[in-house]
């Protein structure tokens, strides 16, 4: 929701950060791969307990992560930085909850939940955008949702910072996802029975 509704406020920085990575010769995938190691990197300290710089690192992440897409509109978008775009944005949720589940015994369980939920989720969605006609911006239908990128990042953070209440945080990143699929599911439904209301919003992403 917050990466649809908000980028505008966000997108003065990002093409900033893509005209810089465009001058300089740095391509989309390079900063996806970038967004990743970052990501991944950020699983690392959290696994250290470098709380604070885990959680700082891993936002950087996503700040990389966003630019990736605004960069390749600016040169040349390619199916394959598609592919590795949603791929790594699995590798670094992964790798944050399979740090967590490390530090943290008692929250192992629902953390295994969280992740086959997001594997669930995904199949979704990615079915979803083979299914559906393409009409934004982006390499393939994208159905919105509450559960966007940005909301999965101040999960996880809450997850990170508040770890005595990390199995209530989890559960509540669980809800987040579920009412999500719930969402484009609905979406789909509508898309492929020609609702108006859902082809002008899926036009808009």
């Amino acid at each position: 929701m917050l990466d649809t509704n908000a980028r505008r406020f966000v997108q003065p920085l990002l093409d900033a950060i893509a005209h810089t990575c465009k001058r300089i010769g740095i391509s989309a995938n390079a900063l996806t791969v970038a967004g990743m190691l970052a990501g991944v990197a950020a699983a690392g300290l959290v696994l250290k307990e470098y709380t604070i710089a885990g959680f700082a690192v891993l936002w950087l992440s996503g700040l990389i992560d966003a630019a990736d897409g605004t960069l390749a509109r600016l040169t040349q978008p390619s199916p394959m930085g598609a592919i590795l775009d949603i791929t790594f944005d699995r590798v670094v949720e992964i790798s944050m909850i399979v740090a967590l589940a490390f530090r943290f015994e008692e929250a192992r369980f629902v953390l295994v939940i969280l992740a086959g939920i997001i594997a669930i989720a995904m199949s979704l969605f990615l079915s979803i955008g083979a299914a559906v006609a393409n009409r934004s911006v982006k390499s393939f239908h994208y159905a919105p949702g509450l559960g966007e990128r940005t909301e999965a990042f101040i999960c996880l953070s809450l997850m990170i910072l508040d770890h005595e209440r990390l199995v209530f945080w989890t559960w509540v990143f669980i809800g987040v996802i579920i009412f999500t699929m719930a969402q484009r599911l609905r979406h789909a439904y509508l898309m492929l029975h020609g609702s108006d209301d859902a082809i002008v919003s899926g036009g808009k992403q």
